[in-house]
């Protein structure tokens, strides 16, 4: 089932599956060579992570993609890892310095080769690591139930053109720098810089979908 709620994460993800698109669970489980069960547990799931929509007895469908809701989800997350690098400053050791870059190198990479899904993944991992380095199990549960209702908006912002996706490479290594430095103000404020960047062209972005 694990496979098969991946796949269809990433389906709807990167926009193989529409917002507002009607899922069949025959057809989808035909496409991806298991039984309708595990299609069916899969459908539980992406439902309580906001990805789709049951109507009982009806029909499911793919969830549209709303301003509202990006803001609403947007503004929490935005606060908690700006904390999260604050705390971060008083554990960063030189190899998690090491780590950081090493996925912000790998991030770039994808970007420039627009392998666009691998690249949020790294650009997860990066702010993943951070909450890790923070050490606070609170902010690491509230951002992880965030996480997954903000992938689709994080692909959609991934899709900017390079030189704005290379900026976010460039406030990546600005973080580190900050980290490096013990500079608790300057991360956490870098932090939100790099989080709020893609809301300022949020009605172009959804535009454009």
């Amino acid at each position: 089932m694990n496979r098969t709620l991946s796949q269809l994460q990433k389906w709807i993800i990167d926009g193989t599956l529409q917002p507002g698109e009607k899922l069949n669970d025959t057809e989808l489980s035909e496409a991806l060579g298991v039984s309708r069960t595990p299609v069916r547990e899969a459908f539980q799931l992406l439902e309580v992570q906001g990805l789709i929509q049951t109507f009982p007895g009806k029909e499911t469908r793919v969830t549209t993609l709303e301003k509202e809701d990006i803001i609403k989800l947007y503004a929490p997350l935005t606060a908690l890892q700006a904390l999260a690098a604050e705390l971060a400053v008083q554990n960063i050791q030189q190899e998690h310095i090491d780590q950081l870059r090493a996925i912000n190198a790998s991030f770039n990479e994808y970007v420039n080769d627009e392998q666009l899904y691998e690249a949020m993944e790294y650009d997860e991992e990066f702010h993943q690591t951070i909450l890790h380095i923070a050490n606070n199990q609170h902010i690491l549960s509230f951002c992880s139930a965030l996480q997954m209702h903000i992938r689709r908006y994080k692909y959609i912002f991934i899709k900017r053109p390079n030189w704005e996706s290379q900026a976010a490479v460039d406030d990546h290594e600005a973080i580190i720098k900050a980290l490096e430095a013990r500079d608790a103000e300057a991360a956490a404020r870098l932090m939100k810089h790099n989080l709020e960047r893609p809301l300022e062209h949020l009605d172009k972005l959804l535009h454009s979908l």
